[in-house]
């Protein structure tokens, strides 16, 4: 596995040149693909600024909703193979998204079905472009709260849902937040292989009980130690994940701090999180 940066998930806003070389100077592997980036600027020039800085590129954010209305399903259906040539053409070998853990509108079984008809289609484009696809649950109680019907909310049940698709190229995108928040532990890991993890994120909470934790707000890789991020990262270390981890830690502090702070200080938390595991 390795470092990857999303300067998105820490507030930095720069041209993706310069958050190339950001991420560069403070020792990341990886970036998280910038599709405006190069859908503007076009493969190669993409390319030449990955191979200045030494860098491999992260994964991409699926760019539409799979539960979106028709319409804008459709148009992001259209638009994929052109995207999805790009990203494979830079290194990129994976797509990752999430899917909300609740419905106001449909059962969990409907839900499902609707889900994987809409999942189909995607994973076969990206399937004619070598690229896989990863799913992430939303596993806090408090993201479920207040609405008609839950959904997928664990790996196991995303694991079911993925087991109902014809592709083959769909995985998980698995975070620390939502493992911690779905109450999971070493276990979720005992009947997975490296196939089935696509994308990695990493993140700690505040100390504040499990069932209080909000999304919106989380920490740093180990930075509280309220995840257990050394289990988590040791799991993936068995199994042989060699994709990237990325922090998202949707914090207010770092978003805070000038740009070249907040990617020294994630890198920093990054590598402590590795150290721990001694990767």
């Amino acid at each position: 596995m390795y470092t990857c940066l999303d300067p998105a998930a820490i507030g930095v806003e720069r041209p993706f040149s310069d958050a190339a070389e950001l991420a560069a100077a403070h020792d990341f592997a990886g970036i998280q693909v910038d599709l405006s980036a190069l859908r503007d600027q076009g493969p190669d020039a993409y390319r030449q600024i990955l191979e200045t800085h030494g860098l491999r590129s992260g994964a991409l954010a699926l760019p539409f909703r799979v539960d979106a209305d028709r319409e804008d399903y459709e148009a992001g259906l259209d638009r994929l193979p052109a995207d999805a040539a790009a990203a494979a053409s830079v290194g990129c070998d994976r797509v990752s998204t999430y899917l909300f853990s609740f419905s106001d509108e449909r059962p969990f079984e409907a839900n499902r079905s609707f889900h994987r008809e809409r999942i189909e289609p995607v994973a076969e484009i990206l399937a004619d472009h070598g690229l896989r696809l990863g799913l992430e649950y939303l596993g806090p109680e408090t993201i479920r709260a207040g609405h008609e019907y839950e959904f997928v909310h664990t790996a196991e049940g995303m694991l079911d849902l993925i087991d109902g698709l014809d592709a083959t190229n769909v995985g998980l995108l698995l975070d620390s937040w939502h493992w911690y928040g779905a109450g999971e532990d070493a276990t979720a890991f005992e009947s997975l292989a490296a196939s089935d993890v696509v994308d990695v994120h990493l993140n700690d909470a505040p100390d504040r009980p499990r069932d209080e934790q909000i999304d919106t707000d989380r920490r740093l890789p180990a930075e509280t130690g309220v995840i257990d991020v050394g289990t988590f990262l040791g799991e993936l270390d068995r199994l042989g994940y060699d994709g990237p981890v990325t922090p998202e830690p949707f914090s207010d502090r770092v978003e805070g701090m000038a740009d070249e702070s907040a990617v020294a200080t994630t890198s920093e938390a990054l590598a402590d999180a590795f150290d721990r595991v001694g990767i």
